[in-house]
């Protein structure tokens, strides 16, 4: 049979997109039930405060005030749960509040909520509650809260230690650093990043006095994981009390994952007002009460024998997790310590992992939560391991790449990788590029005035492991085929996806399936989407439910057909006799009086049989203004291994978009606090600053797949590597041109002017010393 034209590796645009495009989405943002509520969250000045609501009873007489709640009007509801631990690992976290309880502890910090029939009057209201403040000593800085004498954030954590692990084998790396040839170290920072999606957190709330549920309309990554957790471990009520609805979510990228404390304020309110009630989060608040991501200072050191072999690795990381434990935030930097070998073939590692509580933003997951943290201190820590032993950085990687027959191959840290073919993807990238042609280039820039620097990256992440998620199919008499799946759209594309998918089974076109996700009431369960499993996981039970389907069409046409089943096959919506013109359509047999509800309805849950690991080679060149400090990417290359592609268009919409943001944290994105005041001075986007199109270079993007074995499809998580392989290329790139001109050896993300500008004149200082 031919491909279909619709299905598996067919560049089909996007089904979504039409509505969104001419501004008929649904947001959040968007639900207003009639008779809507609005509320504000008073939120914390201080960095560390002992407070005190002195009084309430004016603001609750302001007009239109119908609601203001306290820590004190909380009891019975439990704290925020942090629901990620790590193996073998005890870890006391301390209480997360819904609303803080005589302690603040980060800018920001929830205090009461306030309800009224406006915004404004609540606004109005929160600043009317009288609050005494106490400050108290804080500090804002992982590495410091860690030394002796910091102040102590909490009573029951000296020391301000959230936990400790490690991972390898300390003695036998040890025995390796005392026999190598060379050592090199590197110390650096992978600073702390805000998500800035385009819709902002919001929930809707409402109550039915008939029945005694609660519905949550909201933003999210999975509708029945925010139901669970909250029901659960929050409001202590019958999951069945609780129906959450998700609409188009504009960007999730992890930080939509899990629940926030303003869902079950809503939750509370609109029950016990018995009206609607709306929280919209603005951007600041989004700066100043959603998750944070990255904010490791990691020390590694790399043992290499006299031929340029790699020996053993060492990681020091301090993980700053902020002033609780979000939901999943021990999870975070403990995956990601287990990818730091890379793609390398190293004998032995030893990591030790420090986690910091400080007085700032929760930290949780955030685009590759964990490995692009991992990839950027291997993929450093071999361009300089290569600039110090005088080998150009290809052909170190190339000496010490994990070999395609060496698959399956188990990690010094226990990962086992199931296929990969570094050295090709590397290759082809440099071939695309001419790489041996950046000489001639080099030479017209420093003509120009301009340093000019190439860089490059190999990774590998570790996703797509999450399971079972179940996928219902339901063939309508109509003839369409309707699609209920667990997992969850925040931009991806799940609907065009899952349609494909669809489309390889019974060869329909995206416009007759129907893809619903995000209500708990209406799909029986959901993983959500995170780690990139939706096509591995959920896109293989969507394929499994598909296969059932289709021999059940074929069983009800050997009927219609007179034909045997083995005789059938299905493309462009019909089934027919093969080798003949003798054929019924999808439409007809869904409404045969043989085909019950039964036969119209199956199910499959998938659970792969490990992580699927994306890789890739990303190549970055680019030019630096020594007298501005200003970079110009210049030419920016992906060669990636996804394993199968399902989509070329959306794969390469999503490696675009990740590297955008791994451009966006390399050069310019930077959470900063003051560390006097702890005040969180980058809270607006008038101060953090995003990437923009004139930031975004043309890139070349191409895919050299080998097939995965660890799911149904073959295929490799591709929702998070473009933010994976992007920060430590640019980063390579940079250091390369300031290397080449003035001999400098490292700078810290983001690279701003600024920065590249100080670094430049200390390289001239010390070049002409």
């Amino acid at each position: 049979m031919q491909p279909m034209k619709f299905g598996f590796g067919q560049p089909v645009l996007r089904k979504e997109d039409d509505a969104l495009i001419r501004g008929a989405g649904r947001y959040v943002g968007d639900v207003t039930p009639e008779g809507t509520l609005h509320a504000v969250v008073l939120r914390s000045p201080h960095a560390h405060a002992r407070f005190r609501i002195a009084d309430v009873a004016a603001a609750r007489a302001l007009p239109g005030v119908r609601l203001i709640l306290t820590g004190e009007d909380l009891a019975g509801i439990a704290p925020m749960p942090c629901v990620a631990g790590i193996p073998n690992v005890k870890i006391e976290a301390p209480p997360y509040h819904v609303l803080a309880r005589g302690e603040a502890f980060h800018v920001g910090d929830a205090v009461a909520f306030v309800v009224a029939e406006t915004p404004e009057q609540a606004k109005d209201a929160a600043e009317a509650i009288a609050v005494e403040w106490e400050a108290l000593p804080h500090t804002v800085d992982a590495v410091a809260a860690l030394k002796s004498g910091a102040p102590r954030i909490r009573a029951s954590h000296p020391g301000n230690l959230a936990f400790e692990t490690t991972l390898g084998d300390g003695p036998k790396t040890e025995a390796a650093f005392a026999a190598a040839a060379h050592v090199v170290s590197l110390t650096l920072v992978n600073q702390r990043l805000v998500t800035n999606y385009l819709d902002t957190r919001g929930v809707v709330g409402e109550y039915d006095t008939a029945s005694g549920r609660i519905t949550l309309t909201l933003g999210s990554q999975g509708s029945h994981a925010i139901r669970d957790i909250l029901c659960k471990r929050v409001l202590k009520i019958p999951t069945e009390r609780m129906r959450v609805i998700t609409p188009d979510v504009g960007g999730g990228f992890g930080t939509k994952l899990f629940p926030y404390r303003e869902y079950a304020l809503v939750a509370l309110a609109t029950e016990r007002l018995q009206r609607p009630v709306k929280w919209i989060a603005d951007r600041n608040e989004h700066f100043l009460a959603d998750s944070h991501g990255r904010d490791n200072v990691t020390t590694a050191r790399l043992a290499l024998d006299a031929k340029g072999r790699f020996l053993a690795l060492e990681v020091d990381t301090v993980a700053d997790m902020g002033a609780y434990l979000s939901a999943y935030a021990p999870y975070i930097p403990y995956i990601g310590a287990g990818m730091l070998p890379g793609v390398y073939d190293i004998p032995t590692c030893f990591v030790r992992l420090r986690a910091a509580f400080t007085n700032t933003v929760p930290v949780d997951a955030y685009r590759g939560a964990g490995r692009p943290e991992a990839s950027y201190v291997i993929e450093r820590l071999v361009d300089v391991a290569a600039r110090d032993l005088g080998i150009a950085p290809d052909a170190l990687r190339k000496r010490n790449f994990i070999k395609p027959k060496a698959m399956p191959y188990k990690t010094a840290t226990g990962k086992l990788y199931d296929s990969g073919e570094f050295a090709g993807h590397m290759e082809r990238a440099q071939e695309i590029v001419d790489w041996k042609g950046f000489g001639r280039r080099l030479a017209q820039s420093r003509k120009a005035g301009k340093l000019r620097g190439i860089g490059l990256a190999t990774y590998i992440e570790a996703c797509g492991a999450n399971g079972p998620e179940t996928a219902v199919l339901r063939l309508e008499q109509d003839g369409t085929v309707t699609v209920l799946v667990g997992s969850q759209s925040t931009g991806q594309g799940h609907h065009t996806a899952y349609a494909q998918i669809i489309a390889e089974h019974l060869g329909l076109p995206p416009e007759r399936v129907n893809v619903l996700q995000g209500d708990t009431d209406t799909i029986r369960s959901g993983l959500g989407t995170g780690g990139s499993s939706s096509i591995p996981c959920g896109g293989s039970s969507v394929s499994g439910a598909a296969t059932k389907l289709a021999d059940n069409l074929k069983a009800l046409a050997a009927d219609v057909l007179e034909a045997g089943i083995g005789d059938l096959e299905i493309a462009g919506g019909e089934v027919r006799v093969a080798g003949t013109d003798r054929t019924v359509s999808i439409a007809e047999l869904a409404r045969s009086p043989k085909a019950t509800p039964e036969l119209r309805t199956t199910e499959d849950a998938q659970t792969p049989a490990g992580a699927t690991f994306p890789n890739g080679t990303h190549l970055c060149e680019l030019e630096i203004d020594p007298d501005t400090g200003e970079v110009e990417i210049r030419a920016y290359v992906v060669v990636d291994d996804f394993g199968v592609t399902l989509n070329p268009l959306m794969l390469a919409g999503q490696v675009h978009g990740g590297t955008v943001q791994g451009i966006g944290q390399a050069l310019m994105e930077d959470t900063v606090y003051d560390r006097e005041s702890g005040q969180l001075l980058t809270a607006t986007l008038m101060d953090y600053a995003l990437p923009r199109a004139g930031d975004t270079p043309d890139f070349v993007f191409e895919t050299r797949n080998v097939k995965c074995l660890n799911n149904l499809l073959g295929v490799k998580g591709a929702g998070e590597a473009g933010a994976i392989g992007s920060c430590p290329a640019i980063m390579n790139a940079i250091v390369d041109a300031l290397w080449r001109a003035y001999r400098v050896r490292h700078v810290d993300m983001p690279a701003t002017p600024e920065r590249l500008w100080a670094a430049i004149a200390e390289g001239r200082r010390l070049h002409t010393l």
